[in-house]
C-alpha cells in the first residue's frame, strides 16, 4: 500500500522535529489521527482538502457528530402532538332512550330512577352544557360527599347548639 504523501513528509529526515532516540511504530489508525490533530492538523487539513479528502481527525469528527445532531435538533421543537378532537354526539330521544336502558340495566337501578326528581335536575344541568359534560371520578365523588356530610354535620351542630 502506498504511503500518502502528508504521512510520507512526517517521517522524512526533513521533518523539523529532531528524532528521537526510542521510536517506537504504531499501527494503531486511532492514536495516528490523535498525533496527527494535535501536531500537524493544518497540514493534514491542507492535505486533505487538496485531494478533496474527508477529514478524520478526532476533532473533525466531533465537530460534524455535533452539526449534525444540531440540525436534528431544530426539527424536533417544530413537531407537537396535536391532542385528538372530543366528538359531542348530537342529542335523539332514540339514543337517550337507549342510553337509559343500558343504564338502568348496567347499575341495576329501578326504572322509576329516571322519574326521580334529582336524576331529572342532573339532566338538566347536563342539558346546558356546550362542549360535553365531564363525569368525576370515583376517588373525587367520595371526597366530594364526605365533604358534603362534614359541613352538614357542622349546620347540625350549630343549630341544635343555639
Amino acid at each position: 500500500m502506498p504511503v500518502s504523501p502528508l504521512i510520507y513528509s512526517l517521517i522524512t529526515p526533513t521533518n523539523k522535529y529532531p528524532p528521537r532516540d526510542r521510536k517506537s511504530i504504531i499501527d494503531e489508525v486511532t492514536t495516528l489521527r490523535r498525533h496527527l490533530d494535535a501536531m500537524h492538523s493544518g497540514k493534514y487539513r491542507k492535505w486533505a482538502k487538496g485531494v478533496n479528502f474527508t477529514s478524520k481527525l478526532p476533532s473533525d469528527v466531533k465537530r460534524r457528530k455535533a452539526a449534525a445532531v444540531e440540525a436534528i435538533r431544530t426539527l424536533d421543537d417544530d413537531l407537537r402532538e396535536i391532542p385528538p378532537a372530543k366528538q359531542v354526539v348530537p342529542y335523539s330521544s332514540k339514543a337517550f332512550l337507549q342510553r337509559a336502558i343500558e343504564w338502568l340495566v348496567a347499575t341495576d337501578q329501578p326504572i322509576q330512577a329516571l322519574q326521580h326528581s334529582t336524576f331529572k335536575a342532573l339532566l338538566d344541568i347536563t342539558s346546558r352544557a356546550t362542549n360535553g359534560v365531564n363525569i368525576p371520578g370515583r376517588k373525587t365523588m367520595r371526597c366530594e360527599i364526605m365533604r358534603a356530610f362534614r359541613d352538614h354535620l357542622i349546620k347540625l351542630r350549630a343549630r341544635f347548639n343555639v
